[in-house]
């Protein structure tokens, strides 16, 4: 068993050889590297499996009872500084090499064909395979030093990711914004661990621990240094989880292809920040303190995101709001000391949401095939409704993927969510009843955005909007260029009329039968330059889009039973995966389950996310068009003071969520404007005091000069009066004195 512990230490090193080679290749070889562009894949889904299966061995010991394991070699000693790395294997680890591994397969499958039109498609595994490596550097670190390096290192592969598309103004200006947004938190995680070291001398988990606990119980430090240090620490994991107030990185991030979307900001990158307080949380629990500050930065966060979502068109936005709000449910659990019910909501919502993103992308995929369908128009569900004939299948998994996140049992979020819930009644009936308000707002917006997309009563149709004339078609990929042929049919269609169009259909697109007959069922397809389609209407993604779908489905249909008690609370497979953590937190293992108390609760949390899904239907589902005159707006607010009253709060709720709050407009008018202010005061001060005092004096000598030369004459006779004149003045100054 200590054998395979050893090699854990190669975890992080196993996906390397697929950015080398890439990199290599297109230095070397640039043809025959881009001509087998495709094969990459395989080796990148090959590695990170073998990665999956040692993860999964090591998590099945830690469920049987195996001790927790750190390597480490020492790699500089310098009298009585020692900087280790290593590796630690706990259960905390196996957790999130889990999710890494298995996630992370899922989306380079996607991607494979995701990916495939474009021609950045070397550069975007290269990319994927090195944020796979140091993610699961991160957590496989056994000191802060070591979790510092790696996560710079996925703080830069997801400023590359997010502006892959970087030529698009709006993803070179977003993957900007993550990485300063994200450089705020950075730094206050560096200082922390420096004040960390100060107090304690050490960069290891245990030692930190163990100090940190000494020193507060024996009360040997200053209690406000040490709030601060550990505070310092939390503000990295508020940037890197997009927690308020430095989450408006996360929405402008989906500019980046929706692989990553699913990838780096629903599973991991953003859990990453969960790891780090999952991580330290032994230290975080002994000081009070930082704990309610971090329950009160997710309850926050909680009400913020899912106010945000509300009124959201992109339908990718409407999820990045979304994980900021789950995310803030991890955070307050975590705040609230509720670890298991933290680490289990990780899990399922990373699942969850993995699966509406890499979902949402099908939709994508399905509308920028439509004739004359910008890329701004195939993510706006405003232009959606009416897909469930044409990509059933996405829509399907669609659907569990919402109503998991609804928290509608035995769906995967149900168990997790319900769990965090309970705990917040027992902490606090105020953060409590914000959270249940809260699920209720999550099963509106999410039954929105579904309902809008698949049932919506818009019923959009394509051939309307691919047959507007002056339609300009933009490729997927901004590095294609469209083939001759394509733009010459897409212009050719555009500029007709509908008659035209359908004589057209008739003749280009429609094969005939054996009876002369031309079969109209069958799309007008034309075939471009990267292998893709452009049709009239969508239609359903590749099988190899369709595959991580499916299995995503069977993960969120039984992940969730893996913490169900039967009988006692740590009878369940999560509990005692978790063993070691949860008795090192001195938790009570022989606590019996109320199974009746849990029906009760499980009740009331999906009768609030019914009825969230109840007004969502009213408000935007296919009865819309028969109950508009009785919807829940109209009811309350059809005429009279009713209307006065309400219509302005509506309005104003409406206008809160689609303007994001109007934080990035403080933003823009306070921090981005006061920092150019004071750059360009700088600018001022440099240029004419710096700059000026320096010019002032080389002029002042260029006068004297002038001066002296007209003065110089070359009579050595005046030379000596001047420097008796000169003398005599001194002299007679100096006996005045």
């Amino acid at each position: 068993m200590e054998d395979t512990y050893q090699y854990a230490w190669i975890i992080p090193f196993v996906p390397l050889p697929v950015p080398i080679a890439i990199g290599l290749g297109l230095l070397l070889v640039p043809s025959a590297t881009k001509n087998i562009r495709r094969i990459w894949a395989f080796p990148s889904v090959l590695l990170l499996s073998l990665v999956m299966i040692f993860s999964a061995d090591l998590s099945i010991r830690q469920i049987n009872g195996s001790p927790m394991y750190q390597y480490v070699v020492s790699w500089t000693i310098n009298n009585d500084f020692s900087l280790d790395f290593g590796h630690l294997i706990d259960p905390l680890t196996s957790i999130m090499l889990i999710l890494i591994t298995t996630v992370g397969i899922m989306v380079l499958i996607y991607s494979d064909n995701y990916m495939s039109h474009d021609r950045g498609y070397l550069r975007f595994f290269a990319y994927m395979s090195f944020f796979n490596a140091s993610m699961l550097g991160l957590v496989t670190s056994s000191n802060l030093i070591q979790i510092y390096i790696f996560w710079e290192l996925v703080g830069m592969c997801s400023y590359l990711l997010i502006g892959f598309w970087f030529t698009r103004p709006l993803a070179a200006s977003a993957c900007q914004k993550a990485f300063v947004t994200n450089r705020v938190g950075d730094f206050g995680l560096f200082l922390g661990i420096l004040g960390l070291y100060w107090i304690t001398g050490s960069f290891e988990f245990r030692d930190l621990f163990e100090i940190t606990n000494n020193l507060v119980d024996n009360n040997e430090t200053s209690s406000l240094f040490l709030i601060l240090c550990a505070f310092l620490l939390f503000v990295g994991t508020v940037a890197k989880s997009a927690q308020f107030p430095l989450h408006v990185w996360l929405p402008d991030a989906m500019e980046g292809p929706t692989p990553i979307s699913a990838l780096i900001h629903a599973a991991t990158m953003v859990a990453a920040g969960i790891f780090l307080v999952a991580r330290l949380f032994p230290l975080f629990t002994a000081i009070p303190s930082i704990m309610n500050i971090i329950s009160l930065v997710g309850i926050i966060t909680i009400l913020l995101g899912a106010t945000l979502a509300l009124s959201q068109r992109d339908i990718k936005r409407s999820l990045a709001y979304s994980t900021m709000s789950q995310l803030g449910y991890i955070m307050l659990a975590l705040g609230m000391g509720s670890y298991r019910a933290a680490l289990f909501h990780l899990i399922t919502h990373a699942y969850s949401k993995a699966l509406l993103f890499l979902g949402s992308g099908s939709i994508i995929h399905s509308m920028e095939t439509i004739v004359g369908y910008s890329p701004d128009k195939s993510q706006n569900m405003a232009l959606m409704g009416g897909l469930t004939k044409y990509v059933p299948i996405t829509k399907t998994s669609f659907l569990l993927g919402t109503l998991s996140l609804c928290g509608i049992p035995p769906l995967a979020c149900f168990w997790s969510k319900d769990e965090i819930l309970n705990d917040s009644w027992l902490y606090s009936p105020i953060f409590a009843i914000i959270a249940c308000f809260t699920a209720g707002l999550t099963a509106f917006y999410m039954f929105r955005m579904y309902l809008l997309t698949f049932e919506g009563h818009l019923n959009v149709n394509f051939q309307n909007y691919s047959g507007k004339k002056n339609n300009a078609f933009y490729s997927i990929s901004i590095w294609g260029k469209r083939g001759p042929e394509l733009l010459k049919n897409i212009c050719i269609f555009s500029t007709m009329n509908n008659k035209e169009k359908a004589s057209f259909l008739s003749k280009k697109a429609c094969p005939i039968d054996g009876n002369g007959v031309r079969d109209m069922r069958r799309p007008f397809i034309i075939n471009n330059f990267a292998n893709k389609k452009i049709s009239t209407y969508p239609y359903e993604s590749d099988n190899t889009m369709l595959l991580p779908l499916l299995l995503l489905v069977l993960f969120i249909l039984f992940v969730g039973f893996i913490g169900i008690p039967f009988g006692y609370e740590e009878s369940d497979i999560l509990s005692r995966w978790l063993t070691p953590s949860i008795n090192f937190l001195h938790s009570n293992s022989n606590s019996s389950f109320d199974w009746y108390e849990f029906l009760i609760n499980a009740i009331f949390s999906v009768s609030i996310a019914s009825l969230g899904i109840f007004i969502a239907s009213t408000l935007y589902g296919p009865a819309y068009s028969y109950f508009h005159n009785f919807n829940l707006i109209n009811l309350f607010v059809k005429r009279g003071p009713r209307r006065i009253i309400c219509d302005p709060i509506i309005n104003g709720i409406y206008n809160w969520s689609y303007n994001r709050g109007y934080i990035d407009v403080f933003y823009a008018k306070t921090l981005t404007r006061g920092i150019r202010g004071l750059a360009e005061l700088t600018y001022f001060f440099d240029k004419q005091v710096i700059d000026g005092i320096t010019n002032g004096i080389g002029l002042s000598n260029f006068f004297v000069a002038e001066i002296i030369k007209y003065i110089g004459g070359g009579r050595i006779s005046s030379y000596i009066f001047f420097y008796l004149f000169y003398v005599s003045i001194f002299l007679l100054i100096f006996f005045s004195l």
